[in-house]
């Protein structure tokens, strides 16, 4: 065959296919070629350039800066969600919250095992935006930072990991325990109760955690829960170069754990079971939040990151 009449042939293969939208077997039939000849045909047709794919990125995706933080920070996976502005707490989490519901509803797998925390303003509109999965996956929902103290805020966490549960068609498990207690003895006591050490125990099932990024200073969904540090604590873990907290375990700029016998007061999940989590996503953003979450990048503590755009842009910058 000559050269012009492969190149004409090629150009009517592509034409049929992608401009008129006839599927290879009807294209191979109206002009008496195999399936897989016509297959061949659009392959040669994009190397010699008379096809040519682009992708047209809408307004509001930015693809370019996802694939760049995974890149970076050698995540599993990363979602930037289009924001007006990060300096406005509220904004910023709606925003999360709808990109993180979105992905939760994609990306869960059958039988999944999902880990909560419970002071998160991110995940509690991630739970707000969700749809309902259509069908059971045999999921199972565990708390895994205590949820009581004050009377709402305790009816807040519990609300958070019974509503996920209904989402998901799932079993809950609620870790029966204050976040913070008031010292490392009581914390002990506290673990040696069967009903704590079993939800506990369960950490190591965990398939995906979603986790919220804080910083030193504790948000208002934290600070009316009753379990924060005191004044003179925070100034302290200041000193010693705490940036943010994941499940109220704090880390330094580098990601590093700050040593303070603070941690010994948590009931809940530590770093490093954290990090045997085959999955763990943070969901944080806003200009506040930046060295926390940059630490935690940096840390390893999260393998997929949902932020918005603002803080991305700013991450990859540096």
């Amino acid at each position: 065959m000559a050269r012009i009449d492969e190149l004409r042939l090629m150009t009517r293969v592509a034409r049929l296919y992608y401009e008129q939208g006839l599927r290879q077997t009807k294209i191979a039939a109206r002009l008496n070629l195999s399936q897989s000849t016509v297959s061949r045909l659009l392959k040669r047709a994009e190397r010699e350039k008379i096809v040519r794919i682009t992708v047209s990125v809408p307004r509001g995706v930015y693809t370019d800066l996802e694939e760049t933080l995974i890149t970076t920070f050698g995540l599993h996976d990363a979602v930037v969600a289009d924001c007006v502005r990060d300096d406005d707490d509220e904004s910023v989490a709606r925003d999360l919250g709808r990109a993180a519901a979105y992905y939760l509803e994609t990306t869960l797998n059958h039988g999944e095992c999902i880990g909560i925390s419970s002071w998160s303003g991110t995940i509690l509109a991630m739970v707000e935006f969700m749809h309902q999965i259509p069908r059971p996956i045999e999921a199972q929902v565990i708390q895994i930072l205590g949820g009581a103290g004050e009377p709402q805020a305790k009816v807040n966490a519990a609300y958070l990991a019974g509503r996920l549960a209904e989402l998901v068609r799932g079993k809950v498990t609620f870790l029966p325990a204050p976040g913070l207690v008031d010292s490392a003895d009581v914390r002990q006591v506290m673990l040696g109760d069967s009903s704590i050490r079993e939800v506990i125990n369960l950490f190591s099932d965990i398939t995906l955690a979603l986790v919220g990024i804080g910083t030193v200073e504790p948000s208002p969904l934290l600070a009316s829960s009753g379990n924060i540090f005191s004044d003179e604590e925070l100034d302290r873990l200041r000193r010693h170069g705490a940036v943010g907290d994941i499940l109220y375990r704090f880390f330094d700029a580098e990601g590093n754990p700050v040593q303070t016998p603070l941690a010994d007061r948590v009931t809940g999940m530590d770093h490093e079971q954290l990090r045997r989590v085959k999955r763990v996503v943070g969901i944080a953003g806003g200009a506040r939040k930046f060295d926390a979450i940059r630490g935690a990048l940096k840390g390893k503590l999260i393998n997929t990151l949902i932020t918005d755009r603002f803080t991305a842009e700013r991450l990859v910058q540096i």
